[in-house]
Parts: C-alpha cells; sequence; structure tokens
C-alpha cells in the first residue's frame, strides 16, 4: 500500500514522496558546534583554562519523530548548559520554519566540562578567572541547533524503532558514597529505515557527570560521552549514525571512584565501556513502525534558597578550608581529598550567593530560571522525562520506582544555576548543596510531584 506523505511546513522546503505506508516517520542529522579559536574552558573553578587544541568535534545531534499526529524533536548538544533564554530562542526558531510547537521540542546539554562557557553563572562571579560567556559561540551553538533540527526533518522517512537497557555502572558512582544511590540503567532508542533496515538514529541516556577530563586538559572534548559515541559509530551503527547522547540526573554522580588517571585515555577507556555495555544489549531490541507519539508538559515555580548571613557563610569557608587542610596532612585518598576541595569550593560559592543575597541581586538571577519546564514524550510505551538543570539522583529513583518504562533526561530546556539536593546533601553541606540557589530538598520534591501527575494516564488524557 502506497500513501502520499507531505510534511507541513512554513519557510522550509521538504521534497514531497510516495512512501511505503508506516505509522512513524523518522529523521536525524548532527553540526558540528565546536567553537573557533582558543576559548575559556569552563566546569572548574580557580584556573585560567583556555583551550589548546580540539580532541574530539562538539556536535549537535537532532532526531525528528512523528506517527503523523504528533510531531517531536530533541536535540542533545555537547556543551556544559543551555540556557533557558537559549532554549526558547532555538525552539522559536524551529517553529517558524517548521511545524513541531515549541512545546514539543526537548534541548538538551552533555555537560561536557570541556566545552566553553554558555551560561553566567552567578556563583562563579567572584572567580577572578571565569571570563563572562561568548555571545559570539552562544549565537554559534543556537544556529548550530536550529540547523540540525531543520535537516533531521528533511530527512525524514518510514521508520521503525526499538529500545534496549544497557548496564552503565561501568562509568561512575555516587561521587559521595561508591555505594549510595545510583542509576546505571541506559536505555537506547534505536531508530531505522523501515526499506533498507539502515541506521538513522540512535538516542541513549547515561546518568553520570562527564567529567573523566579535569582542569589540567585544556582541549575541547565531549569528555567520555563523545568517546562512547564514537565507539558506537566505528564499532557498531556506522559514523554517518547520529548519536544523541541526553545525560540524566546525576547530580551526585560522577566516575571519581572510578577512573585511573583523569587524562584522554581514560575518557576513551570509559566511554569504550560503555560503548561494549550497549552493543552487548542490542540483540534483545525489538523493532516496530506501530508506534504513537505523545508529549505533555507542565511550568512551575520553585522555591528559593534561604542563605546564611555573610559571617555565617565566611565561618563556613574557614571550615571547609581547615578539613582539606587535614586531610592533605593525612594522605586521604585521591577521591576524598577531591570531594572535600569540592566541599570547599562550595563554601566560596556560598559566600557569594550570600553577599548576592544581602545587596538584592538574587531576584534577577531567579528571574533568569523561572519559570521551570517539565516536559514527558512518549514514544511508544517509553515515557522520556526531562527536567532542567542538574538534579540528584534520588529524585529521579522516586519517579522510575512508580512508572515503568519511564527514563529521565536533565539539563534540558534550561539549567538551575545550581543544583536540587536531598535533605542528607543539606545536612552535610556537600559541594552541590553548598553550590544551589533553590531551596532542598523542597524545590526537588516538587519537580517529582508535578511530574508524577504528568505520567498518570489520566492527566495525560485530559491535557491531550
Amino acid at each position: 500500500m502506497l500513501i502520499y506523505v507531505h510534511f507541513e511546513h512554513k519557510s522550509l522546503r521538504v521534497k514531497k514522496t510516495n512512501l511505503m505506508a508506516s505509522s512513524l516517520i523518522a529523521g536525524a542529522a548532527t553540526v558540528d558546534i565546536t567553537p573557533v579559536g582558543s576559548p575559556f574552558l569552563f566546569g572548574y573553578p580557580h584556573v585560567e583554562r583556555y583551550a589548546t587544541g580540539v580532541h574530539d568535534p562538539l556536535l549537535s545531534s537532532a532526531l525528528f519523530l512523528t506517527d503523523g499526529r504528533t510531531p517531536l524533536l530533541l536535540v542533545a548538544n555537547d556543551v556544559i548548559f543551555i540556557s533557558r533564554e537559549t532554549a526558547r530562542r532555538v525552539r522559536d526558531r524551529i517553529e517558524s520554519k517548521i511545524s513541531v510547537p515549541a512545546s514539543q521540542m526537548i534541548i538538551t546539554a552533555t555537560h561536557t566540562h570541556s566545552g566553553p562557557t554558555t551560561v553566567d553563572m552567578l556563583s562563579n562571579e567572584s572567580d577572578r578567572f571565569v571570563p563572562p560567556t561568548d555571545p559570539a559561540y552562544v549565537q554559534r551553538l543556537e544556529d548550530g541547533i536550529v540547523e540540525a533540527a531543520l535537516q533531521a526533518y528533511q530527512n525524514a522517512r518510514p521508520a521503525k524503532l526499538g529500545l534496549a537497557l544497557a548496564d552503565g555502572s561501568c562509568v561512575g558512582t555516587n561521587r559521595h558514597d561508591p555505594t549510595g544511590p545510583s542509576d546505571p540503567e541506559v536505555p537506547v532508542l534505536v531508530v531505522r529505515d523501515s526499506a533498507d533496515q539502515k541506521n538513522i538514529a540512535v538516542m541513549l541516556i547515561c546518568s553520570m557527570h562527564p567529567t573523566v577530563l579535569h582542569e589540567d586538559s585544556t582541549l575541547l572534548s565531549g569528555d567520555f560521552p563523545a568517546m562512547t559515541r564514537q565507539y558506537l559509530q566505528e564499532q557498531h551503527f556506522g559514523e554517518d549514525c547520529p548519536i544523541l547522547y541526553h545525560t540524566g540526573p546525576c547530580g551526585n554522580l560522577s566516575p571519581r571512584h572510578v577512573t585511573r588517571a583523569n587524562t584522554l585515555e581514560e575518557a576513551k577507556r570509559l566511554g569504550n565501556l560503555l560503548g561494549q555495555s550497549i552493543t552487548s544489549a542490542l540483540d534483545k531490541i525489538e523493532f516496530t513502525d506501530e508506534v504513537q507519539l505523545g508529549c505533555s508538559r507542565e511550568t512551575m515555580e520553585l522555591p528559593r534558597r534561604a542563605f546564611p548571613s555573610e559571617q555565617e557563610a565566611q565561618k563556613q569557608l574557614e571550615n571547609s578550608e581547615k578539613q582539606l587542610e587535614t586531610l592533605r596532612r593525612e594522605g586521604t585518598s585521591h577521591a576524598c581529598l577531591r570531594t572535600a576541595e569540592c566541599d570547599q569550593f562550595g563554601a566560596e560559592e556560598t559566600l557569594t550567593l550570600a553577599r548576592a543575597a544581602t545587596a538584592g541581586r538574587l531576584d534577577q538571577a531567579i528571574a533568569v530560571i523561572m519559570p521551570v519546564e517539565i516536559m514527558v514524550m512518549r514514544i511508544g510505551p517509553w515515557s522520556f522525562v526531562a527536567w532542567p538543570g542538574e538534579v540528584f539522583v534520588e529524585f529521579a529513583l522516586q519517579v522510575k520506582s512508580q512508572f515503568q518504562n519511564c527514563h529521565l533526561i536533565s539539563l534540558a530546556n534550561g539549567e538551575l544555576q545550581g543544583y536540587l539536593v536531598t535533605e542528607e546533601a543539606v545536612h552535610r553541606k556537600t559541594y552541590e548543596a553548598l553550590n544551589s540557589l533553590l531551596a532542598s530538598p523542597a524545590a526537588g520534591n516538587l519537580l517529582v510531584e508535578k511530574t508524577l501527575k504528568l505520567l498518570d494516564p489520566h492527566t495525560q488524557s485530559r491535557q491531550e
């Protein structure tokens, strides 16, 4: 049976074609978003870290899906953050070109710490080494996202897809306690051409900080996620197959306790291990072209954190410095010492934020990130939840414990100027708790509460 397929568009020309009947249409594309020159590499404090070259290109990778009724678009980007304003601008630009509503797009950051600054963080304003975000690069990033999305739309054709679950425990653990909460499950969505079985795209989610590379690395890189992508392309899917890598909620997860070094070779080792785990899970995929899509979203305000006085924050910083010096004298392990160093960084940032609060400058920072957006995309039997910012894994595990076939993506459609953490982290004064602009655990609990309502089938039917 033949059907006539024509995508509605506004200013983008899409070729009309007679295609075999299929309920699923998919297209994908990749665009290079590597900065030119020697940008500042953002992610670690107190270091003058400018790029001396490119180890692997930074990419914007897009996947377009439609079942003929609901179009969806997902774009993953090798940058540390996607600001809410960048997400708004690119979605509006894309919507003006093709018939995909901005409310049905997810724009994410992989969170590499070896890429350029994309957001000015209030907590870093006292760090003399961190320059303001370069608007020229932000423009390049946004242009790349739009171009990847439009190319993915143009490349759309009848498709089928399937999902496998891989084990990502090889790339890291809970960074405060290697035996603590984590989410090693890595969903891998594979999309193929219905006619010739060629791979159209792969989309995966790994809940782990991409921080193998530290402040002594000065090459632009996507860290181990880029190495995973290279492995999968070279060993299985083909070098032309776009691979969307999304980072799941991992505010307290990192490779800290599994790395042998903080080198590019180590990033490749871990990236290859994850690639091998994914490859071993692919045989279990069952493909189908009968896929129903759906999308729902909500926006909400989250409560701000109550900051200590400047005097209290200064005292907290002094205590953190003393604790770090004690651990250094005692010869503490590298992983534990790194945790203490980060806690000191957090105490410094709390002092910066406390001063901003005293000066009445928090309102502006809050206005930049609010309201936050939650999105649920349904692809067949699977739900993909998109949260902004960096979120502790415990909040994601709460959602997953109540809904099967549910997978969470973080750093999506915005950032939060810090973390959403648990009550335990607040009590222990961890780096992430000290870095946060928002109230925890209240903000994270509200995120979970709203997400559970969006996932509820009765809520979904009312919205649709």
